[in-house]
């Protein structure tokens, strides 16, 4: 039985992902900001699936001190944390040099800053467990730089990646690395409340649990790295990163 632990799990992708989990046996570490979220979250995957453990603890991820504090103490709780997903994000931003530094800085703290805090918690508890699966949401926005609100979402994402992949990078021919698993996940539209202002104007869309079952089925795979759902996104991951300028400008 594998304990999975799920930043930003009480709504959108990580309240899927928490669904689909349980629902193939495994064990669960949900946190995020809203106590109340989580708590309905639990009662219904317990209602669903009596049999499973599920422990919530809230957690503001921007918290360096608080994100050690929580996943050491789900480590203690279960004894044993086989995976941890990086989920929690953010996505406001507003076209750099107009005013809203605000919203970049959070943008960038919550997605890039807090991540490496979640990574070095989840690394810590990995290395002394000399086993574990790491897993990054990162986004197909980090195959090209994105114009205008979407700039710092798509280099913080690129940010995420990077970590993720410089630790694969460290750990190879290592015997860690036989152990300790890295997935990167780059998803495309998946319907969230992150993303619901855009859901009519954006191409591709696909319902949360469809999208989800994606990234659930390449992360049980423990694949290196995977665009998600694969169509339309991985052959467009290539027209993203080679496009000409002017061809991809014309589609977003």
């Amino acid at each position: 039985m594998t304990t999975i632990l799920i930043t930003g799990a009480s709504s959108g992708l990580g309240a899927e992902m928490a669904r689909q989990f349980a629902a193939r046996g495994n064990d669960l570490a949900l946190c995020a900001r809203r106590a109340d979220r989580l708590d309905g979250l639990k009662a219904e995957i317990l209602a669903a699936h009596p049999d499973r453990r599920v422990e919530t603890r809230v957690l503001d991820v921007t918290d360096d001190d608080a994100v050690f504090a929580v996943f050491r103490g789900f480590a203690a709780d279960f004894g044993t944390i086989d995976r941890v997903i990086v989920n929690a994000g953010l996505g406001k931003g507003a076209p750099l040099g107009t005013g809203r530094y605000d919203a970049n800085k959070e943008t960038a703290m919550t997605n890039f800053v807090a991540a490496l805090a979640q990574t070095e918690a989840a690394m810590e508890i990995f290395r002394a467990q000399e086993a574990g699966h790491l897993v990054m949401v990162s986004s197909m926005s980090a195959m090209r730089g994105m114009p205008k609100s979407m700039t710092t979402y798509a280099a913080t994402k690129v940010g995420v990646a990077f970590l993720a992949e410089g630790l694969r990078h460290e750990l190879h021919g290592k015997p860690l690395g036989e152990t300790v698993k890295i997935t990167v996940l780059y998803p495309g539209y998946i319907a969230s409340e992150m993303n619901e202002k855009a859901a009519d104007k954006a191409m591709f869309m696909t319902s949360t649990e469809k999208g989800v079952r994606s990234m659930v089925s390449a992360i049980e795979k423990q694949v290196a790295d995977a665009c998600v759902p694969p169509l339309p996104w991985a052959p467009l991951s290539v027209f993203m990163k080679h496009a000409p300028l002017p061809v991809f400008k014309r589609l977003m």
